[in-house]
C-alpha cells in the first residue's frame, strides 16, 4: 500500500460515483484516476491494466463529448438502450481482445497474470465504451469484470485497490439501477 495507491482510490471510487449519478464531472476525475493507476500497474507488472489507463485515457475524451451531446434539454445525461445484436458484438469484441492481448502479453513481457490481465482489460474497454454510448448495460459487464479484478488485486496485494473494486462493485449496482430508472423499464 502506497501513498500512490491511496490516492488513486479516492480518484476512482470518486469517478465513478459521479459517473453512476451522470455527472459531467465525472470524466475529468476519471482521466485523472487513469492517470494515477497508470503508474501503480507500472509498478506492480500489469502491463495490460497500465495499457488500459492509457486506453481508458482516450475513451474518457470520446465519452467526455458523447455525454455532452448527449444530454436531455434539462441538462442530465440520456441514457441510451443497447439492441441485442450490439451487445453479443461488443461481447465478440472483447473475447478477440482477451485473446490478442493475452498471447502478445504471454508471448513478449514478463506480465504478471497476463491472460487473466488481458482479459479484464478487453471487457473493461467494452464497458467503457458502453459507458461513454450511455447504456445501462454497461454497469452489468463492470460488475462481473470488478468481481474478477478484486480476486486479482488481491493476489498482487494491492489491498486497497481490491477493496476500491469491491465497493465499484456495489457502486455499479446502484449506477446499474439508476440508469435503468432513467431509461425506463423497459430498456437494459
Amino acid at each position: 500500500m502506497s501513498a500512490l495507491e491511496i490516492i488513486g482510490v479516492i480518484v476512482s471510487f470518486l469517478g465513478i460515483w459521479l459517473t453512476a449519478k451522470r455527472r459531467m464531472l465525472c470524466w475529468p476525475v476519471n482521466l485523472l484516476a487513469c492517470a494515477l493507476y497508470f503508474k501503480i500497474f507500472l509498478d506492480v507488472r500489469l502491463y495490460a491494466d497500465m495499457l488500459l489507463q492509457a486506453l481508458f485515457g482516450i475513451a474518457i475524451f470520446y465519452g467526455w463529448i458523447v455525454w455532452a451531446r448527449g444530454r436531455a434539454d434539462a441538462g442530465e445525461v440520456v441514457v441510451a438502450p443497447l439492441p441485442f445484436v450490439r451487445a453479443l458484438a461488443g461481447l465478440a469484441v472483447g473475447v478477440i481482445g482477451a485473446l490478442a492481448i493475452g498471447w502478445t502479453m504471454h508471448r513478449f513481457t514478463d506480465a504478471s497474470l497476463p491472460w487473466m490481465d488481458a482479459a479484464l482489460s478487453s471487457f473493461s474497454l467494452v464497458a467503457q465504451y458502453w459507458t461513454a454510448r450511455r447504456h445501462a448495460a454497461s454497469w452489468l459487464l463492470w460488475i462481473l469484470v470488478d468481481i474478477v479484478y478484486v480476486g486479482m488485486f488481491a493476489y498482487k496485494h494491492l489491498w486497497l485497490t481490491a477493496g476500491l473494486y469491491g465497493a465499484m462493485i456495489i457502486l455499479a449496482i446502484l449506477g446499474y439501477r439508476r440508469w435503468r430508472l432513467a431509461s425506463g423499464p423497459a430498456t437494459a
